[in-house]
């Protein structure tokens, strides 16, 4: 059964929206009746692919392009967002699932990788929201969703990850400051920080390492995470609110 449209005629951006927990939640929006742009990073063959998953859910125009950031032969951080969105427009609805990994003991993370992090899940991001946010208070509504990381709905300590963490531990100050300034005028921003979500992505010793760390042994799906992810943005009351959706997930 199809889902009440409750975004007909809504234009939506995914940045990161060709596979994985961004895809799930493209063909979510889709399904509700939203205009969906969504962004790939070097792959055409999975760009294309979810862009034929989106047309089979929605009749209306669908779009999708590569934009490579950060990578040999990419753009930087803060050069993809004015170029994502001079390309698909200013969205009703901004989802930024997109944001790298490195895994590596604080003592031993380089400047280099420092840098790299958070102009990516910090940066990137905030010169999005910063970029999109103008129009949507003009317009009157804005739907902002981006994506935290595992364990990050709080500040704690990190063994290994503290690069990463600390930037998307940071995403929640910009959701809240997001709230804060335009919650009056129909706008607003969450962070949504998955458990150990098992995705194409993922290689096998990974998703082992998920479901064997994952509360039931069982890692979480990226369309349970979609589906919390829509209904967070269906529900206008929550605003600057920082959500875990780990299945009580400790680590």
């Amino acid at each position: 059964m199809d889902k009440e449209r409750v975004f007909e005629g809504k234009q939506a951006l995914v940045v990161g929206g060709s596979g994985g927990i961004g895809k799930a939640v493209a063909l979510g929006l889709a399904q509700r009746g939203a205009m969906v742009t969504i962004t790939g990073g070097n792959s055409r063959e999975r760009l294309e692919g979810a862009l034929a998953e989106l047309g089979v859910l929605n009749s209306s125009r669908n779009a999708g392009f590569l934009c490579n950031i950060g990578s040999p032969g990419g753009l930087a951080p803060e050069k993809a967002a004015p170029f994502i969105l001079e390309k698909a427009g200013m969205p009703d609805i901004l989802i930024i699932s997109w944001g790298p990994f490195i895994k590596s003991a604080l003592q031993e993370t380089k400047p280099d990788n420092w840098r790299f992090l958070v102009e990516s899940n910090l940066i990137f991001p905030g010169v999005m929201v910063s970029m999109a946010l103008h129009c949507m208070i003009n317009r009157g509504w804005g739907r902002i969703l981006l994506f935290g990381g595992t364990k990050t709905a709080e500040i704690r300590g990190f063994s290994d990850t503290a690069a990463y963490s600390a930037s998307k531990t940071a995403l929640g100050t910009l959701a809240k400051s997001v709230a804060k300034n335009a919650g009056g005028s129909g706008v607003s921003c969450n962070v949504i920080c998955p458990g150990l979500t098992d995705t194409e992505y993922l290689c096998p010793s990974e998703r082992a390492y998920s479901r064997e760390m994952s509360p039931g042994g069982k890692a979480i799906t990226a369309r349970e995470i979609a589906d919390c992810a829509l209904g967070i943005l269906e529900n206008p009351v929550i605003n600057g609110a920082i959500i875990p959706a780990d299945s009580g997930l400790w680590v």
